[in-house]
């Protein structure tokens, strides 16, 4: 099974204009596409094909809903690179948990067809109050020789708190039995904010499945609830605000 559960920390820390800082502990699933729906039959608790308690739909990520998942991400590759991808697809996700799913970013990991080396990594970043998905195709191709550092333009509006002028320095190794995931913002050249992930792998049992559930049995009412916690201290610390730039375009046109 390729399949596991990641549990571990996550902290953010905002350099510029002021400091601030947190962290909590979570879990997510890694996911091989290929071993569901299946993969959850082990407890009836979990299930990729009704709903339940901890419930993968879906609807709840990228593409045509009545499309497998595999199938949107490959033709998301296509789009971007003018290539094929014909490996395995395994996701770092959160599922719904008690009804609600809130994912930032599900990483999308895309190994070669020898199933040793990660061909591209497709993150699939939402926002929030906007209800708004996009992806980001990272090509390890353009990468130099054992670096696994990607860096790109922002291009997707996420926290009204940070400007789109940014530059994004992803650091994302192959998962093992330990995932890390280290996200850096970049602006003048300056690093303005970090998002870093240290996980590691638990296998998927049903005493696992069970277990996770009752340590974090809220994740995603956790993640949703701490983001507009956060977003309050910033606010209160005068944190400058940045309209959607969607916003902005509508003002112009008026």
């Amino acid at each position: 099974m390729n399949s596991c559960i990641y549990e571990g920390l996550v902290s953010h820390n905002r350099l510029s204009p002021h400091n601030h800082y947190f962290c909590y502990s979570l879990y997510m699933m890694y996911l091989d596409l290929d071993e569901l729906p299946e993969l959850f039959d082990v407890n009836p608790l979990w299930s990729s094909k009704r709903p339940a308690l901890a419930w993968f739909r879906r609807k709840d990520h990228v593409g045509d809903n009545n499309a497998p998942l595999g199938k949107s991400i490959r033709q998301i590759i296509k789009k971007e690179t003018g290539r094929e991808h014909s490996g395995a697809i395994r996701l770092l996700t959160h599922l719904r948990y008690f009804g609600y799913c809130m994912n930032p970013v599900s990483l999308y990991y895309c190994w070669n067809d020898e199933d040793n080396e990660l061909e591209y990594i497709v993150a699939e970043v939402h926002n929030t109050p906007w209800g708004e998905t996009h992806c980001y195709v990272l090509d390890k191709s353009q990468l130099e020789h054992g670096s696994d550092v990607y860096s790109f333009l922002k291009s997707f509006h996420v926290s009204p708190f940070m400007e789109m002028d940014h530059v994004y320095q992803w650091h994302l190794p192959k998962p093992d039995e330990n995932l890390m995931v280290n996200m850096d913002s970049i602006k003048d050249n300056k690093k303005y904010f970090n998002a870093t992930m240290n996980l590691k792998r638990q296998r998927i049992t049903s005493f696992q499945l069970s277990r996770v559930l009752f340590v974090y049995p809220f994740m995603t009412i956790k993640v949703i609830s701490t983001i507009y916690l956060q977003a309050m201290k910033l606010w209160i610390k005068k944190t400058p605000f940045y309209s959607h730039p969607k916003n902005l375009t509508q003002e112009k046109i008026k």
